[in-house]
Order: C-alpha cells, then sequence, then structure tokens
C-alpha cells in the first residue's frame, strides 16, 4: 500500500542551522532530498539517520524515517513462475502458457528479511507512543505486517481487530495526515478498505480474514451495509447461495438502492443460472439504480429477457 512508502514527511518552515548541529528542520530537508536522489533505504541514508537520531531521539519524523529506510530495506525481490492467474492480488509482470496451453505465469515475489522488519516495527512502534491518536502511524504499521504475512494474515486481523475495539471502546480523537480528524465514517471506510485488501489476497488466510474482520466491524455497526454486503460475497465465492442471498436481501430491505448488493445479487443469480432470480435484481436496479446508466442497463436486460418469450 502506498502508505508504506509514502509516509507524507511534510517539510515545515527552515529555520537557522545551529553552531554545533542541524536543528530537526535541516534534518528532515537533509533526508527529503537525499531520499528524493537514492530512495528511502540508498547509500547514506542510515548514516544521516543515525546522526538525526544521535541528536534528536525523540523526533518522530526520525522515528517515520527510520520504519522507512529499514522496511524498505527489509524487502528483496526475485521473480518466480506459478500456474495461476494470480498472486495476493497481483496480475503476473509476464502471463505465458506452455505448449499444452497450461498456465506458466511470471510474477515478482518480496522476501522479507525478519531482523529489518522487527527493527522498522520498532521504529513505527516508537513513533505511535510518541503520537498515539496519530491514526495513519498505526495503519502504516498495519500495512506493514499485511505485506510482511503474505498469504496468512493472522496478526493483521489480531491488529485490525484491536483498533476496532480502540476506536468503539476509548473513542481516541484520531487524526490522519492531510485528512485531519477522522469521524466515525471515515474510520469505517479505512476498515472496509482493509477488508477488500484482504479479499483480494485471493488465499484461503485472507479470504478467513475478510470474514472475521467483517463480522468483527458488525458487533460494533450493526447491520452496516458495507460488512452485511462482505459477507454475501464471502458466501458467494464459497458457493453457498443461500446464505449469501440472505445477507444481499438483508442490505436491500434497508436499502433497496444499494448498488453493491444489486450488483451480487445479479452475479448470484447467473451463477445458479436462475433467471426469475436475476430478474427480481434487475428490477430493483431498474427502478433504484443509482445512476440512470444503472437503471438503463438494467431495464435492458429485462427487456430482452422479455423479448425471448
Amino acid at each position: 500500500m502506498k502508505r508504506i512508502l509514502v509516509l507524507l514527511l511534510s517539510l515545515s518552515a527552515l529555520c537557522a542551522a545551529a553552531q554545533e548541529t542541524y536543528t530537526q528542520e535541516e534534518f528532515l530537508r537533509r533526508y527529503n532530498n537525499l531520499t528524493d536522489r537514492v530512495g528511502a533505504g540508498g547509500v547514506g541514508v542510515e548514516t544521516l539517520l543515525n546522526k538525526w537520531e544521535a541528536a534528536y531521539p525523540d523526533d518522530v519524523q526520525q522515528m517515520l524515517a527510520r520504519f522507512s529506510f529499514c522496511f524498505t530495506r527489509c524487502q528483496q525481490s526475485h521473480v518466480e513462475q506459478l500456474a495461476q492467474d494470480r498472486y495476493l492480488g497481483r496480475e503476473p509482470i509476464l502471463p505465458m502458457t506452455d505448449s499444452l496451453g497450461n498456465k506458466c505465469n511470471y510474477f515478482e515475489i518480496t522476501d522479507y528479511d525478519e531482523d529489518l522488519y522487527a527493527q522498522a516495527n520498532l521504529a513505527i512502534d516508537q513513533a505511535i507512543a510518541a503520537r498515539p491518536n496519530q491514526l495513519d502511524y498505526r495503519l502504516v504499521k498495519i500495512d506493514a505486517m499485511m505485506a510482511f504475512e503474505k498469504e496468512s494474515p493472522d496478526m493483521t486481523l489480531q491488529q485490525l481487530k484491536s483498533l476496532a475495539d480502540m476506536h468503539f471502546k476509548q473513542h481516541p480523537a484520531w487524526e490522519y495526515g492531510g485528512l485531519g480528524t477522522v469521524d466515525n465514517d471515515q474510520f469505517k471506510a479505512f476498515m472496509q478498505d482493509y477488508c477488500v485488501a484482504l479479499f483480494r489476497l485471493g488465499t484461503p488466510g485472507g479470504s478467513e480474514a475478510f470474514k472475521s474482520l467483517s463480522e468483527y466491524m458488525l458487533t460494533y455497526c450493526k447491520d452496516d451495509p458495507l460488512f452485511v454486503n462482505n459477507l454475501g460475497s464471502y458466501y458467494l465465492t464459497k458457493k453457498d447461495y443461500k446464505k449469501a442471498q440472505k445477507y444481499f436481501d438483508q442490505v436491500l430491505k434497508k436499502d433497496p438502492g444499494n448498488m453493491t448488493a444489486l450488483k451480487n445479487g445479479v452475479l448470484m443469480a447467473r451463477s445458479k443460472k436462475d433467471v426469475n432470480l436475476e430478474k427480481k435484481y434487475l428490477t430493483l436496479m431498474a427502478k433504484n439504480g443509482e445512476t440512470e446508466a444503472d437503471r438503463a442497463s438494467a431495464q435492458a436486460r429485462l427487456d430482452a429477457y422479455a423479448a425471448k418469450r
């Protein structure tokens, strides 16, 4: 995720450099200039970070910079051939088939050095301790953890559940980079982003984490259509159409124009080859679709069915 390497280390107004050492602002300026040239883990960055830490051990920007350095350095990529269409939600860098038509796609695989990852984790934990209400710092930690865990995001799931507990029980005054304060709807949107990211991993562990986090959010946000639709999507992928329909219809009972539930309902009906069920969802979409294009598309499909009689 973009938050991992783009930490928005904003450059504040520069002050005059002190006689014996750089000011915090000067260290930040030099860091930004250096990483612009060589990257977050490039030559010379660690030396600058060590001097910055020695001069200002409590500077949060220095902690974030240390995180970026360690997390960048802990990653190494290689190319691997896999007989599948996607890997952790990503498309192959070189799609191929063999002479028999079997998939032999090539993917870029990232490996992680555990010691350097632990150092990155320590740095972001220090930043969080210094600014406990800074939500973007916590999400940076979760992003890195999810990337590190790959197919089985067990620790990621626990971190997300703990974050939900903190939000709904302690009600911290969250702040997030350029967004300023974070309200309840924005927090739920962040959590839904993670649900989607877990689903898109395309692994059994990711799928179960997607379901578990959606269910956990519903304990705090009863009947929220975001997370109810998620459960419908989960059971749709399992081809448990009865349970999937229950969740989609639960959303549509309260919000007949919910396009996520309507489109998933149509997809489910087509998977079942149930024309009458598809007509049910198309009729709702033709009447309650969010846009004229949605309504027109649904009506055109209904008209096509009618013409076949």
